[in-house]
């Protein structure tokens, strides 16, 4: 298997999983909207969009897909199954709707907006994004502060998916330490090579700097 990344926060979300699960896979840095390449890419995900397994059986695309099936493949627990499988796709569900969509909507503003030169700042955008992180971490701050991660029965899926947009939260302006419990879990996941840096030894250029 191969998995096609780049340095953005899924394709970063799928390779943190692939690195924290030490998945016996190939990596590949990938531009498919780089001129040129589209038809490249096209077969693999008709989105042209990363992060890309390649597979025995052609492809799957979707950080959240990749995750499952890599964890399968580990025969872990990472993604949970059975029984345990609802609590975690709760998690999963309840943060792209609100915490990770509060995360990326500030990033998109603050860090890449001004990396790629995309316009200026929307501070209707902002305040909206922010908003909904001051709701969103409250919830998590309360469950947080009963658990030492999103799960009862130890780190999942649900955490990595959760701190997706979180890499870049200082330069965000994103209040974490205004929520000790909340920042107490991300400085765990912190503290995981596989999530701190997940592209160490791959061949995989920075990012464009973001200008102060």
């Amino acid at each position: 298997m191969k998995l096609l990344f780049s340095r953005n926060p899924n394709p970063r979300l799928a390779v943190a999983v692939a690195r924290y699960l030490q998945a016996p896979i190939d990596y590949e840095f990938a531009a498919p909207l780089a001129p040129g390449q589209a038809e490249r890419y096209r077969p693999l995900n008709p989105c042209l969009r990363l992060p890309i397994l390649v597979v025995p059986e052609g492809s799957l695309w979707e950080a959240d897909a990749i995750a499952c099936r890599l964890s399968g493949e580990a025969g872990s627990r990472f993604w949970r199954t059975g029984a345990e499988t609802p609590r975690m796709i709760q998690w999963l569900s309840w943060g792209k709707e609100n915490f990770v969509r509060a995360c990326d909507t500030v990033q998109f503003e603050y860090v890449t907006k001004q990396r790629y030169a995309l316009g200026p700042v929307d501070p209707g955008k902002a305040t909206e994004g922010r908003a909904l992180f001051a709701d969103s971490a409250a919830l998590l701050e309360a469950q947080l502060a009963a658990r030492e991660w999103l799960l009862d029965d130890g780190i999942s899926y649900a955490d990595f998916r959760m701190a997706s947009f979180l890499p870049h939260h200082e330069i965000a302006g994103l209040p974490l330490r205004g929520y000790p419990a909340l920042a107490r879990w991300y400085g765990q996941l912190e503290a995981l090579d596989a999530w701190r840096d997940p592209f160490i030894g791959l061949d995989a250029p920075d990012l464009p700097p973001v200008p102060r």
